[in-house]
């Protein structure tokens, strides 16, 4: 058997996130069913993670196996004709079996962008808020996340995750121009619907809600309920996946 990984990006709005569900439209759902069309047997894909209902990728790495060698190149045209356009493939590459798209990755990276005026070309990318915030505060905030190792408290209650450790390597805010900015958060791993709890949190900190030791109370009591509110989806995008 010969493993590829596929590199693709998508626009989340019409998916209930990457994973398939019952009943649900994911954007694994649909890769496989392009590659079993396209390879003419039933193919499965594993990907490099989750990404929730409405969450976007620019890079999503998944692997899958084919007991033939295929012309990656050519795949990856095919699939972008068979694929609908919300979903891009970039490339396919062969590699060797020990690589898997979820294990062997060692960090991912992930934005989520505000904006602070209202802007009609940014309304569906990017949350729009109205609240005069403290950035500095926010990014000494921000700047603990390095320091902690359990992130029980922005973890989605009742899931199966057998362990909320995570390792925190950059947490930052950066301003893009007068009105807008983003959240970059790169850990080895996230927990499900991490990112959108620390965001809504920090900006608690930053509306005056909340000091930035009681954010270090939120986080060293790992209880979700104390933490703020969980941010809309359709701002935050799976940048980037190292291996």
């Amino acid at each position: 058997m010969q493993r590829y990984f596929i590199y693709l990006s998508y626009d989340g709005a019409g998916y209930h996130g990457w994973q398939i569900q019952p009943h649900s439209h994911s954007v694994q759902a649909e890769l496989q069913r392009a590659l079993s069309v396209l390879l003419r047997e039933n193919i499965e894909v594993v990907g490099a993670g989750r990404t929730d209902t409405g969450v976007h990728a620019r890079v999503m790495v998944a692997h899958f196996d084919v007991g033939r060698a295929i012309d990656g190149k050519q795949l990856a045209y095919k699939l972008n004709r068979v694929l609908p356009r919300d979903i891009a493939v970039d490339r396919v590459e062969a590699v060797g079996e020990e690589m898997h798209a979820r294990f062997s990755a060692v960090s991912r990276t992930y934005h989520y962008y505000i904006h602070t005026r209202r802007d009609p070309f940014l309304r569906a990318y990017s949350c729009e808020l109205h609240w005069d915030l403290d950035f500095e505060k926010m990014n000494e905030a921000a700047s603990h996340l390095l320091d902690v190792n359990d992130f029980g408290a922005f973890c989605k209650s009742h899931t199966d995750v057998k362990t909320t450790l995570c390792d925190v390597t950059e947490a930052r805010w950066i301003k893009t121009s007068p009105h807008t900015w983003y959240f970059r958060i790169t850990a080895d791993r996230f927990l499900r619907n991490m990112v959108r709890a620390v965001v809504g949190t920090l900006i608690d900190i930053g509306r005056g809600r909340l000091t930035i030791d009681g954010f270090d109370e939120i986080i060293q009591g790992r209880n979700r309920m104390n933490a703020g509110e969980s941010m809309p989806g359709h701002a935050l995008f799976l940048e980037e996946i190292r291996y």
